[in-house]
């Protein structure tokens, strides 16, 4: 009695299991993809049984987490409204931005406020003479205007009769439905001028570095860059995430130690791509890079070279073709070359010109190029005009030239030690002249400079202390006052000019007592 109990009892399991695991079966079997689950997990199993035990403990423990952390009850602190009401009372929000220093105040102050349009010089229409809302004219060495075009009538016509035709703005980035006639035409002039095989026109000045930068080098790559190289150029680096060395200024002897010091450490890794990184005048230095000894070491090393020649291009060398030409070095050698037409073109955006495959690439991987909208068909027309200006009337850069030659000239003879002009035998339009001894305060040295061009201003020249973003740089110059040349000027303007900061120097000096 008892055995067959068991029996039946036991063949009732045996059947109930069967049909539950042929229901299983037959649910299974009609689930998409289920047949390649199985053969995966059994192919698996076969291969390696410990692979198959992992992924289980993994699908268990993925199922205890999610069970097992469901939102429990709430917690939070329910406040009355008379603590909340305190809470908003005792609030002190920060302020947007951070107070004004008294510079800052004084500076506000003291601006010159030009009243009106800027004066066409009796001679050329350069804009050289400016009137100020307190009525009286002032020689404007503060503006980059180094070919003297800055107020030139033909080429505002020309930009008046393309605001009619194109309109404002182009309302689109280049590579959909921004890039005009004119677009196209101002590239290949650009590449004409240089002598370079194509270029490409970027509508923001301070962006063109910083998209060219990380157009071509990447995380992997290596990037040897001046360590006076200006704001541009170093977010161009910060945004390529490059492997990053910097030599110091314009020394060919440590540019070739880093060069030495990225070979060695490199020999066993895979290539990559690598870049040295100057600019062709400096902004913060006024000085020109040594670009033969540049270009030979990055043709010893295996270097490409970009070059950021915006105070160079239009106003260096014997027809204004940039820091190449000065040094009799061929367009190609350089390769990539990028300047701002907002200085000596006086119109706005930049170019990057160099062979075509560079060029092309740019077309879709130059963030500014491919995000921003196009430049303005006016301001495009503008540098073309200027272009030309520079093509027929060469001159204008040896004038420009000559004219800072001749400023430095007048501080090298001033006889006054506290001063120190930086470069004084150079020939580019830039012109920084400093204290000679730093003062303990950084502070200070900005308001006795201050100063200095307040006193300029009043005496009949606009010139401006050189500013910085002091939390961004790299290595923060020297305070210093900025004195831009430009060919507009005559000789005996330009020498009146740099006679006139001379001068007001040495007053200011013997008030703080420093003379």
């Amino acid at each position: 009695m008892s055995q067959t109990f068991v029996s039946e009892t036991a063949h009732k399991v045996v059947t109930a299991v069967n049909s539950t695991v042929s229901l299983a079966y037959d649910v299974y079997s009609k689930v998409p993809g289920a047949t390649v689950v199985y053969k995966y997990v059994r192919d698996s199993h076969q291969n390696d049984p410990v692979r198959t035990l992992l992924e289980l403990v993994f699908i268990v423990v993925m199922a205890w987490y999610f069970f097992n952390n469901k939102p429990k009850g709430k917690n939070e602190v329910k406040l009355t409204e008379k603590e909340i009401q305190e809470l908003c009372d005792e609030w002190e929000p920060e302020d947007l931005v951070p107070e004004l220093t008294e510079l800052q105040n004084s500076d506000l102050e003291n601006m010159a406020v030009i009243a009106g349009q800027i004066l066409i010089n009796t001679n050329s229409a350069s804009g050289t003479k400016v009137k100020l809302a307190d009525g009286k004219e002032r020689l404007n060495f503060a503006s980059n205007n180094f070919i003297g075009v800055m107020n030139s009538e033909p080429i505002k016509e020309k930009a008046v009769a393309a605001l009619r035709k194109y309109g404002v703005g182009s309302c689109g980035p280049p590579g959909f439905y921004g890039t005009l006639d004119v677009h196209v035409e101002l590239e290949q002039s650009l590449a004409r001028f240089l002598g370079v095989e194509s270029s490409i026109i970027y509508s923001q000045g301070f962006s063109t570095a910083s998209s060219v930068i990380p157009a071509f080098s990447k995380r992997s790559d290596i990037l040897v860059v001046d360590d006076a190289c200006g704001m541009s150029i170093l977010k161009g680096v910060e945004l390529s995430r490059s492997t990053v060395k910097f030599y110091k200024h314009n020394d060919m002897k440590d540019l070739e130690t880093v060069l030495r010091k990225v070979q060695e450490s490199t020999k066993k890794k895979p290539l990559t791509r690598r870049f040295i990184i100057t600019e062709g005048v400096f902004t913060a230095y006024g000085d020109i890079c040594n670009l033969p000894a540049i270009i030979a070491l990055k043709e010893k090393y295996k270097y490409r070279l970009i070059l950021e020649d915006s105070l160079g291009f239009g106003c260096i060398g014997q027809t204004g073709r940039g820091t190449p030409e000065h040094y009799g070095i061929a367009p190609a050698d350089v390769d990539v070359y990028v300047a701002s037409m907002a200085n000596a073109l006086a119109s706005s955006g930049g170019f990057c010109a160099g062979r075509k495959e560079i060029v092309e690439h740019q077309r879709l991987s130059g963030l500014s190029y491919t995000f921003s909208a196009s430049l303005p068909a006016l301001l495009a027309v503008s540098a073309l005009e200027a272009l030309k200006v520079l093509e027929t009337a060469p001159v204008l850069a040896v004038q420009c030239q000559q004219n800072a030659i001749a400023m430095r000239e007048v501080f090298q003879k001033s006889g006054i030690s506290q001063i120190r002009v930086l470069d004084t035998f150079s020939n580019t339009p830039i012109i920084h002249v400093r204290l000679s001894s730093r003062l303990a305060n950084r502070q200070e040295e900005e308001h006795i400079l201050q100063e200095v061009v307040d006193t300029c201003i009043r005496d009949g020249v606009i010139v401006t202390r050189a500013r910085y973003v002091e939390a961004q740089e790299l290595a923060l110059p020297v305070p210093s006052i900025k004195i831009m040349a430009s060919a507009g000027h005559s000789k005996k303007d330009s020498e009146k000019a740099a006679s006139v900061v001379k001068d007001a120097f040495k007053k200011v000096l013997k008030v703080h007592r420093l003379g």
